[in-house]
Formats: C-alpha cells, sequence, structure tokens
C-alpha cells in the first residue's frame, strides 16, 4: 500500500475507532484491529495527539460550511429563514454517529477538539445571530452597546436544543423524530416569538 493511501485508512479507522471507544481507546489497539503494526501508526503520526488532531481536521473543520457565517448575516433574508435555514444544513452535516461521539468523547478530555470548535460556533454564529436579532428587533446596535451574556445564551438555547436531538439518538441511542426539518421550523420559530418578549427586557436591565 502506498504511504498515501496507508494514512488515509488509518485516519478513517481511526475516526471508527474513537468514535467507538473514546479518546481513552489505544493507539496500539488500533493497530491491531487495522491488522498493521504500532509503528506503522508512528510512521504517519508521530504521537496520538498528532493522529488526533488529524481527526478534528477531518470530522469537524471539513463539515463546517464557509457559506453559514455570511448566511447568518444576510439581511436580504428574514432572520428566521436565515436560522432556518441554517440549522437544516446544520443538521443534515453534524448529525452523524462519528461527529457526535467524538465530539461529545472530547468534551470529557483534554484534547481541546470541543472548545475549539464551540469557539467557531460562538464566532461565526451565536455572536452574529445576537446581533441580528437586536436589529431584527430594532433594539441598539451591537456597536454601541455590547452583546451581554445573557443574549447570547438565548442563541446557545436554541443551538442546544437542536443539538440535543443528535444527543438523544447517537449517545443516547433513543428514537427521535422522523421528520427533523418540521423540529427544526418549530424550534426557530419559538426562538424567535419568545425573543420578542425576552431581548427588550434583558437590554432595559443593562
Amino acid at each position: 500500500m502506498r504511504a498515501a493511501d496507508r494514512e488515509r485508512a488509518i485516519v478513517d479507522e481511526a475516526i471508527r475507532f474513537f468514535a467507538e471507544r473514546g479518546f481513552e481507546g489505544q493507539t496500539r489497539e488500533l493497530a491491531k484491529r487495522m491488522g498493521i503494526t504500532h509503528s506503522a501508526i508512528y510512521r504517519h503520526f508521530p504521537s496520538k495527539e498528532a493522529l488526533i488532531e488529524r481527526v478534528y481536521q477531518e470530522v469537524y473543520l471539513s463539515r463546517w460550511s464557509p457559506d453559514w457565517g455570511p448566511l447568518i448575516r444576510d439581511r436580504s433574508l428574514s432572520l428566521e429563514a436565515r436560522l432556518t435555514r441554517f440549522y437544516l444544513d446544520y443538521v443534515a452535516r453534524v448529525f452523524e454517529y462519528n461527529w457526535v461521539r467524538i465530539f461529545v468523547s472530547s468534551g470529557m478530555k483534554s484534547f481541546g477538539i470541543t472548545g475549539r470548535y464551540l469557539d467557531i460556533v460562538r464566532r461565526e454564529i451565536i455572536e452574529p445571530a445576537t446581533a441580528e436579532l437586536r436589529h431584527d428587533l430594532r433594539l441598539p446596535d451591537a456597536s454601541a452597546n455590547p452583546l451581554s451574556e445573557r443574549e447570547t445564551e438565548l442563541l446557545w438555547g436554541l443551538h442546544g436544543r437542536i443539538f440535543y436531538l443528535a444527543i438523544r439518538k447517537f449517545i443516547y441511542e433513543t428514537p427521535i423524530p422522523s421528520d427533523l426539518d418540521a423540529i427544526v421550523r418549530d424550534a426557530v420559530q419559538t426562538f424567535l416569538d419568545g425573543a420578542k418578549t425576552t431581548m427588550p427586557k434583558l437590554l432595559a436591565r443593562d
């Protein structure tokens, strides 16, 4: 097998392996599972951490769409349309066994994948969407009145509500609705209905 093909095979199997076993799984066990020597893995990846970093690149960064950030800021569409379109696409891309299980496993370890990924979500989705919500409700611009933690937590709540469906399916292994599109649309609409009342109150308290 060519070196590039062997590396590709190691990465693909590592994704499946870590999704099943978590990051406590040993590279020696991974090698045995693949039918290769332990040293063969380290010819391509100098450490377990380097292999995990490659998994992060493959599983998370490769599925992040560069269109999502601009979509959230696109005022030619209603905010409801923007959030709905984003979450429909997000669900289609990340509701996948390996993605969800590695994400949760990383959150319980010190490899930093979860924190780094959520920082991207915060920067590209949560904070811009909070600023757009202010604009939609004709509230003070974020450039003059910085976003508060309580405001951004409203958006994290929407994000968490939708992502919890993936937790139920791939972590708890319990049934979830078959029509996820309808669930996403309901979640966004319910969130915006509530935000119309809650957001002005939060700014009034500042």
